[in-house]
């Protein structure tokens, strides 16, 4: 039984519920966001916080129980988990874990460019052994050529690296609270405008699907 497909394959009970997918799919940022922004009221608020760390770390364990529940209410409601947020998912439960119980908020700072990492060099790697992985993604949301899938692959397997660095620059070279805003308000927009700006590529190599003009 397949439980994960591809987040772009809208299932019957995604296209009745679109705002529940998105609130699932960015509740856990903003949880994120808002516990950090927030940590020393929480603490205030809940003194038995105090026991899992600081702002970033309390903030950290809200993330992951979000994520699980995000995780959770997505199987339920829409029936499988799609791919790129479970992965995600399985990565701050491993860091966040790690951070808590270390007392180092390093490897949650980490966390995305581990995932960013791990999705750039499986699609580049992909095209190594001649494989548009990003295909078997896509596929039902576009019809593309040969060479449109491998372009395609390739720039989203540096974009995806280009998050990665863009990560470890950020976390390093500034304050928290500017990291954690940067992956809540920063990251998203950066990944849409790429997206949007892949469309004249898609454009030019959709095939027509032979599946649908049979059906006309």
């Amino acid at each position: 039984m397949q439980t994960m497909e591809s987040d772009v394959t809208p299932t019957r009970e995604e296209k009745q519920h679109p705002g529940l997918k998105m609130a699932l799919e960015l509740g856990p940022l903003l949880v994120f966001f808002f516990a950090n922004l927030r940590g020393e009221w929480l603490l205030e608020k809940v003194p038995a916080l105090s026991a899992i760390g600081g702002p970033l770390l309390i903030a950290t364990a809200l993330f992951m129980v979000a994520t699980i529940i995000s995780l959770v209410i997505s199987k339920v409601v829409f029936r499988h988990l799609p791919v790129m947020p479970f992965v995600s998912g399985v990565v701050v439960m491993v860091f966040g874990s790690l951070s808590i119980w270390l007392q180092d908020e390093t490897f949650i700072k980490m966390k995305p460019t581990i995932v960013n990492s791990l999705f750039g060099v499986v699609l580049l790697g992909g095209l190594f052994f001649g494989k548009s992985l990003l295909g078997y993604v896509f596929n039902a949301a576009f019809q593309l050529d040969e060479e449109g899938w491998k372009k395609l692959t390739f720039r989203w397997g540096l974009f995806f690296l280009f998050l990665a660095v863009l990560n470890e620059v950020i976390w390093r070279n500034f304050s928290d609270d500017f990291w954690v805003s940067f992956k809540v308000w920063g990251t998203m927009p950066i990944t849409v405008a790429f997206t949007l700006a892949q469309m004249p590529l898609i454009m030019r190599h959709t095939v027509s699907d032979p599946a649908a003009e049979a059906e006309k």
